[in-house]
């Protein structure tokens, strides 16, 4: 199994437009980016996206151009999904996997093509290229949002997708103990945005849990670039 994190960052990414702040400068000045938060997940030689960002081109260019076989989408914001239409005349538009709500919205957007809708529920595990899927509640408002466990090889490893620190039981659960821990991260300690968690917030619930290494995603531009355990596009995790 190995995961490679397409994108670590948030909505509008990192460097931000038209945004002279010291993160965004340096980003420009030493050619760094963080691309929409999206997942690479291989196993068995096959491609599985979790979640299709607005970046989806790009990313996949700048990881070898793979063929996807399935997509899982965890909700319905902008960044989380609307790269779907890229596939458009690139390859065959793969199976996406969603739970019933964000299938029913993110399929109407994208009503334009053809593709197979597997409707999958929360905490009912699923197989796909050879590893064990879940779908997992977490608690973003307003939006439904899932967050998924990956399971192959004996490993373990967890995705928080966009949501606040107050995880539903079931869900911290699932992600207890986890080898890695992938988690929303969105802004520094001193700031509190109430559907997201904060880095602080971030570090106390890998604590919480318990994992064994965590990266933080779905990244801002006012995040500071040297801090411990923030994830970067490109890298890539192989279990074992």
């Amino acid at each position: 199994m190995k995961i490679t994190l397409l994108g670590t960052g948030d909505a509008i990414g990192t460097p931000k437009v038209n945004c002279s702040c010291s993160r965004c400068n340096h980003a420009i000045r030493f050619g760094l980016q963080r691309l929409r938060t999206s997942l690479l997940i291989e196993g068995d030689g096959e491609h599985v996206l979790v979640d299709t960002s607005p970046d989806l081109r790009q990313q996949l260019l700048l990881n070898g151009s793979p063929h996807i076989s399935a997509v899982i989408w965890t909700h319905g914001h902008y960044d989380h999904f609307m790269g779907f239409g890229e596939f458009y005349r690139v390859q065959k538009i793969p199976d996406v996997f969603a739970a019933p709500p964000v299938m029913d919205y993110c399929g109407g957007i994208f009503g334009f093509l053809s593709f197979v809708r597997h409707y999958q529920e929360p905490y009912i595990p699923f197989s796909l290229a050879g590893l064990t899927f879940t779908l997992a509640e977490v608690n973003h408002p307003p939006a439904y949002t899932c967050g998924l466990l990956i399971e192959g090889d004996g490993y373990r490893v967890g995705f928080t997708s966009d949501t606040r620190i107050d995880l539903p039981e079931r869900t911290m659960e699932l992600f207890r103990g986890v080898d890695l821990l992938l988690v929303d991260a969105l802004v520094p300690p001193e700031y509190h945005i109430d559907k997201h968690m904060n880095y602080q917030d971030a570090r106390e619930l890998a604590e919480t849990l318990k994992v064994q290494d965590y990266r933080c995603v779905h990244i801002s531009h006012n995040m500071p670039w040297d801090l411990p355990n923030l994830g970067t596009d490109g890298e890539s995790f192989c279990f074992p």
